[in-house]
């Protein structure tokens, strides 16, 4: 039986952190299809298929979105909000990976909607090992909603 690849979008504005996660990923043996986006506006117009996003060929609905919660333009709670009242994309189970590990943070993003909430480590291996975490839990056991 083939695997199926799910599509992971990553908002991350910090380029450091877009690399690291990235190759955590792969690390982690993650085989999925990973896109970046640098901001919460940019999530949106990928998510709408908006300007340099409208081929929905090319930039297909995620299955899982990473979300950072500070980022420039429209960081990660007001996207976090937009994408929740939007009866196409609220479905999409969003977890937020960032370095916050605020109590305020952690319960309004919780109240805004977000899956699961996730404080990235300062260690790599210690990302390789979540990023394995998240990938046996968001697709091998979870039953992910249509698209």
């Amino acid at each position: 039986m083939q695997r199926k690849l799910f599509t992971i979008l990553l908002a991350e504005d910090d380029q450091d952190d877009r690399f690291l996660i990235g190759k955590a990923l792969d690390e982690s043996g993650s085989q999925n299809q990973l896109f970046i986006v640098e901001n919460g506006e940019f999530l949106l117009d990928f998510l709408k298929n908006r300007g340099r996003y409208a081929d929905k060929q090319k930039y297909p609905r995620p299955d899982v979105i990473m979300l950072d919660l500070n980022m420039p333009l429209m960081d990660g709670r007001e996207a976090l909000a937009e994408i929740k009242k939007d009866p196409e994309l609220k479905r999409i189970p969003i977890i937020a990976l960032t370095t916050s590990k605020s109590d305020e943070d952690i319960n309004t993003t919780y109240d805004l909607g977000v899956t699961g909430f996730i404080t990235k480590p300062m260690d790599f291996r210690e990302l390789v090992g979540i990023m394995e975490s998240f990938g046996n839990y968001w697709f091998q056991s979870v039953t992910l909603p249509s698209k």
